[in-house]
């Protein structure tokens, strides 16, 4: 009796685990982990590594505006001619377009390339162009520069000599005239002397910003020379 009543209750825990593996939901709810959990995980280590990322990026832009707002660089400027060569500088918020440095500067630049004389074509045309640069159009100055260029063409002149010019002091005389003087020195091509003059000119000037990028490539400080004379110092 005691050995029946055992076995009916084996069979019947075996029954309940039979019905038990065979639960349908269990049965689903295996298939359903089976097909999408591995997307799902994927799905969320997604959002994880975005999350993390953008809060990356926010401290990252963070850091860069903090580091902007702190910063303490002063831009240096560099005034060069036409052929690089520096010929003024200084910390950008100490110089203006009215500073007498770079007016001289560019005075002494100017006066170099009308009057010198060169048998390297490039250079001469170069240094030609530079001078009407600096040329208000109508001027007097115009006027006196063309003059020059046709009573004494610096290409013919170059087939015997050539000049060197040396500024030795550009002062200002007013708030828009200056005062030049300087040395010549006539070579053959040879390099041989032929003669050094000393000369001292006047020029007036006027001063008129850039508007576009052409004009602040050529004449950068926007000086322009609006009268000239000169005569040699005997």
């Amino acid at each position: 009796m005691g050995f029946a009543f055992r076995r009916q209750r084996a069979e019947s825990s075996a029954n309940s685990r039979t019905v038990e593996l065979h639960n349908p939901y269990l049965a689903a709810r295996r298939e359903w982990d089976e097909r999408y959990g591995e997307f799902i995980t994927r799905a969320r280590n997604w959002r994880t590594m975005a999350t993390i990322s953008a809060l990356v990026g926010l401290l990252a832009t963070g850091g860069m505006v903090w580091l902007s707002a702190r910063s303490h660089l002063v831009p240096f400027v560099v005034l060069v001619d036409s052929l690089g060569r520096p010929i003024a500088s200084g910390v950008a918020e100490q110089a203006s377009l009215g500073d007498d440095r770079l007016r001289r500067a560019v005075i002494q630049d100017w006066i170099e390339n009308l009057r010198m004389v060169t048998t390297d074509g490039i250079a001469q045309r170069r240094a030609i162009d530079h001078v009407y640069a600096h040329v208000a159009s109508g001027t007097n100055a115009q006027a006196f520069v063309s003059d020059f260029y046709r009573n004494d063409p610096p290409f013919k002149k170059a087939q015997t000599d050539t000049v060197s010019v040396e500024v030795k002091s550009v002062l200002p005389t007013s708030d828009r005239t200056f005062e030049v003087d300087w040395i010549e020195t006539s070579r053959d091509l040879y390099g041989g002397v032929k003669s050094t003059d000393h000369w001292k000119g006047s020029l007036t000037v006027a001063l008129n910003a850039p508007t576009d990028e052409r004009q602040a490539r050529i004449n950068p400080l926007g000086l322009y020379v609006t009268a000239a004379s000169w005569a040699k110092v005997l």
